[in-house]
């Protein structure tokens, strides 16, 4: 099949096309410069490899958790391409994402997957390899602190890769990686397993229809005196 993935829920921003021929991807870590750089990368990737968007299956989408105004730049560019070309959409997390190139770079079959969330909080997978290869979920993802983490998803854990922001952003969580955490921002080459997985399991959506993954459903902002 012919599938587009795109993915600017972090500070990286990456594009992937897969073909029969083969798979032509982009990636940069371009802090607040997605909405630059994700167009021409969507064009730079079907020139090389000759592809209309016409001609593709599905287009696929890293659809968080991640950065809030990152993971909208996505799904408002998705939608565009998704409507102009009469495609269906396919959702893939950006936590599973990392997970599947970790699980590739350290040849193992679990990986914990952290984002640094901010507000002392970290974005939080577990995944490990099914029959074909392909990281899925085990329990749900988590918005969650550090210290919450260390006393409960992570108590019973042993022997698994690491990927993500979030080891290193907080002393709690670095004081367990043995070794430099590899994958450090998702790239969008990983999420085409997931997506080929899953449109052929008929998990695809209308543009209309997509929806973000945000975890954190309410931010608190905190009033600056005077204000």
């Amino acid at each position: 099949m012919n599938i587009l993935a795109i993915d600017t829920a972090t500070e990286a921003c990456s594009v992937a096309l897969e073909t029969e021929a083969g798979i032509v991807s982009r990636f940069e870590v371009c802090p607040q410069e997605h909405s630059r750089k994700l167009l021409p990368m969507v064009k730079s990737v079907l020139e090389e490899a000759s592809v209309h968007l016409q001609d593709l299956n599905a287009l696929a989408v890293g659809a968080g958790p991640g950065s809030f105004t990152g993971v909208r730049i996505a799904m408002g560019m998705i939608q565009g391409l998704a409507y102009g070309a009469s495609l269906p959409i396919v959702k893939v997390s950006t936590l599973q994402a990392m997970a599947q190139q970790a699980a590739r770079l350290n040849s193992c079959s679990e990986v914990v997957a952290l984002i640094d969330a901010r507000m002392s909080e970290v974005y939080f997978g577990n995944y490990m390899a099914d029959e074909s290869g392909v990281m899925q979920l085990q329990n749900e993802e988590l918005v969650i602190s550090p210290e919450a983490l260390l006393a409960g998803p992570l108590a019973g854990l042993n022997h698994y890769a690491q990927a993500g922001t979030g080891w290193q952003a907080y002393e709690a969580l670095s004081a367990l990686t043995t070794t430099e955490v590899a994958v450090v921002y998702p790239s969008a080459e990983f999420m085409l397993p997931m997506a080929k997985q899953l449109w052929r399991a008929g998990q695809h959506y209308e543009p209309a229809n997509i929806e973000p993954t945000y975890l954190r459903d309410k931010v608190t902002w905190k009033k600056l005196p005077g204000r």
